[in-house]
C-alpha cells in the first residue's frame, strides 16, 4: 500500500486538507462565475512565490505567496469594483502583470531558472511535516472565514441587489471571498503549484454540478471527488514511477483524474431537473423557493 511510504503518506495529507477547503470554496467560485479570477490569483502569486524563495528560499514560499495572494485580492476588488474597466479586463491586466514580474525576476536569476517548473506545478511528493502543520492552519482560517460569511455570501451570489437592500456592503463581501480564494491559493501553492490550484478549485464543484443542484451536496461530493482523485494520483504516479520508469508527476496525475472524472460525469447532466440548472448559468433563482436557504440545505 503506497500510503506505508512515509513521503506518499505525507503527500496524501496535504490533498486531504487541500480537499477540506477546495470542495466548499469551490461552489462558491463555480457559483458566483469566479473561474477566471481563480486563475488570476493562482498566476498572481507567482511573483511573490519567487520572492519568497530567493529571500528565504523554500521556507520563504509561504510568506511571499500569502503576500501577494492577499494584495491580488484586494486589487482586483477595487479594480472590478470600480467599474472603469470590464471584471474580465481588469483580472486580465493584473493576471498578465503580476505572472509577467514572476518571469522576470526567475529569468534575472539563472540559477534558479530550473526552479521554475516546481514554482508552476509543485512538489507533492516533497511535502514536510511543518508545511502540513501549516496548510492545516491555513485551512482553519479559511474554514472559519467561510463559515462566517457563508450566508451573506449566498445571498450576494443570487441576488445582489436584494443583498445591497438588506444592508450588506457588496464591496466588502467581494473582497472576503476574493481573500478566502487567495488563502486557497497560498495553501496549495507549494505542495501542486500555481497552475494546478485552479482545477482543485474549478472542476470538482464543476463536476458535482452535473449531478447535483445543492451547494451543500456540491461541496461534500466536490471533496470526495478531490479525495478519491488525489489517492488514485499516487498511485498512479507511484505505479509509472516504479513499475514502468515513467515519469509522471503525481499532482498533474490528481488533475488528469479529476478531469476523467467530469468527463464521466457530464452525460448525467441530462437528467437533472430543469430548474435546477440556473445555477450553472449564474441567473437568480426565479421563485422564492428556490432561495440560497434552499440550495444549501
Amino acid at each position: 500500500m503506497i500510503l506505508t511510504v512515509p513521503f506518499m503518506a505525507r503527500a496524501m495529507a496535504e490533498l486531504a486538507l487541500l480537499a477540506l477547503i477546495c470542495g466548499p470554496v469551490g461552489v462558491f467560485v463555480f457559483a458566483r462565475r469566479l473561474s477566471f479570477v481563480s486563475d488570476a490569483l493562482t498566476h498572481t502569486v507567482f511573483p511573490g512565490v519567487v520572492i519568497g524563495f530567493l529571500a528565504g528560499g523554500v521556507e520563504g514560499l509561504v510568506v511571499g505567496a500569502l503576500v501577494a495572494g492577499l494584495l491580488t485580492a484586494v486589487v482586483l476588488t477595487l479594480l472590478t469594483r470600480s467599474g472603469a474597466l470590464s471584471d474580465d479586463a481588469s483580472t486580465a491586466v493584473v493576471l498578465t502583470a503580476m505572472f509577467s514580474i514572476g518571469v522576470v525576476l526567475v529569468s534575472r536569476e539563472s540559477s534558479y531558472t530550473s526552479d521554475l517548473t516546481s514554482f508552476l506545478f509543485g512538489r507533492l511528493l516533497t511535502v514536510t511535516p511543518r508545511q502540513i502543520v501549516e496548510t492545516a492552519a491555513l485551512a482553519a482560517v479559511i474554514l472559519a472565514m467561510l463559515a462566517i460569511a457563508a450566508r451573506p455570501l449566498l445571498f450576494r451570489t443570487f441576488d445582489p441587489a436584494a443583498a445591497a437592500a438588506a444592508g450588506y456592503r457588496l464591496f466588502w463581501l467581494d473582497l472576503w471571498l476574493n481573500v478566502i480564494v487567495a488563502l486557497v491559493v497560498v495553501a496549495a501553492v507549494r505542495a501542486v503549484g500555481t497552475i494546478l490550484v485552479v482545477a482543485l478549485l474549478i472542476i470538482p464543484a464543476a463536476a458535482a454540478r452535473l449531478i447535483t443542484a445543492r451547494l451543500a451536496a456540491m461541496a461534500v461530493i466536490g471533496t470526495v471527488l478531490i479525495l478519491l482523485a488525489g489517492y488514485g494520483g499516487l498511485w498512479i504516479s507511484w505505479t509509472a514511477s516504479v513499475d514502468h520508469g515513467i515519469a509522471l508527476t503525481s499532482a498533474s496525475a490528481v488533475v488528469l483524474l479529476l478531469v476523467a472524472a467530469y468527463l464521466l460525469l457530464l452525460p448525467l447532466r441530462r437528467f437533472l431537473p430543469t430548474r435546477g440548472r440556473s445555477l450553472s448559468r449564474g441567473a437568480t433563482p426565479p421563485t422564492r423557493k428556490d432561495s440560497p436557504h434552499e440550495l444549501v440545505g
